[in-house]
């Protein structure tokens, strides 16, 4: 596995991502949704990956689109960390590529549209696309 790290803006909050491939592999996802549009955010996952998010801070969570996935957010610096959905007694979800200490290594993004799938389609096509996560060591939000 390939780790990289990275950061929110103000620093607060740590990412470490584990991945298959070098980063220079990956085309992070740009969902085209208003929220993350207009955040610029692409997000990065793969099945087999592993992302560990640290803070001494309590995170808040936010909702968008089907209010299924819960959008990760620093809550000193307002920065989305990543997005992420509770399966029973395990995590998943996606980083928030741009908060990478290398991100420039990444392709260009892939513009994706989650919000032409049905509710249960988006919890199956994060299934097989998003990585486990653990908060501060655990795999609960």
């Amino acid at each position: 596995m390939i780790t990289s790290r990275g950061k929110c803006s103000c620093g607060k909050t740590r990412v470490t991502i584990h991945l298959p491939e070098t980063l220079d592999q990956y085309s992070p996802r740009q969902c085209d949704c208003d929220f993350c549009v207009s955040r610029n955010i692409s997000y990065l996952s793969h099945p087999d990956g592993e992302l560990a998010i640290e803070s001494k801070e309590p995170f808040e969570k936010q909702h968008q689109g089907s209010n299924q996935a819960d959008f990760i957010t620093c809550n000193h610096c307002k920065t989305v960390i990543a997005a992420a959905l509770q399966l029973e007694n395990k995590l998943i979800g996606a980083l928030n590529a741009s908060l990478l200490l290398n991100s420039s290594s990444l392709k260009k993004s892939t513009v994706v549209s989650p919000k032409v799938l049905s509710p249960k389609e988006k919890v199956e096509r994060w299934k097989t696309v998003w990585l486990k996560i653990e908060i501060n060591g655990n795999n609960h939000i």
